[in-house]
């Protein structure tokens, strides 16, 4: 008699037992939307007020450093992104946009893998070099080693 298990003594697992185990997972993994502020917090309303103002002012802090950083040096998109992960705890809108962004770049991701797009980058890549350095060449046939803001004088 096949029992599902190797072991002479043990039994089968029951197929209900691993079909809860993995909606217990997926569960893990999808997590709820809405506030995870404590549930003391979340009993009072104005204390449960004050804590999403600070959440919010938090993250409001974190995407203007995010900003700012933008055209300077830093790494501005990354800081955003841990702005709206601020707010995430706390509202749902910032829950679904970050869920659409992790959606939209796992898809980006997976796009950049795909063997076809790998050579077909690389191969404009390499034409874009070949047309650089050709015309780098011409340039440097033409004019010599002289900075571009000096070539008319000739």
């Amino acid at each position: 008699m096949n029992t599902g298990s190797d072991e002479p003594d043990e039994p089968a697992e029951a197929p209900e037992r691993a079909k809860a185990e993995a909606e217990a997972d997926e569960a893990r993994g999808r997590r709820g939307l809405g506030s995870r502020a404590p549930a003391f917090v979340r009993s009072r309303r104005v204390l449960h007020l004050s804590w999403q103002v600070g959440i919010f002012l938090a993250g409001l802090l974190v995407v203007i450093a995010g900003i700012v950083m933008l055209p300077l040096p830093g790494p501005g998109w990354v800081v955003i992104f841990g702005g709206m992960a601020i707010w995430a705890t706390e509202f749902v809108w910032a829950q679904l946009v970050l869920r659409w962004t992790k959606r939209k770049v796992t898809e980006a991701a997976q796009q950049a893998l795909d063997p076809r797009v790998r050579r077909r980058n690389i191969t404009l890549t390499v034409i874009g070099l070949v047309i650089v350095v050709a015309l780098a060449g011409v340039y440097v046939w033409r004019f010599g080693l002289v900075p571009p803001w000096d070539a008319g004088g000739r």
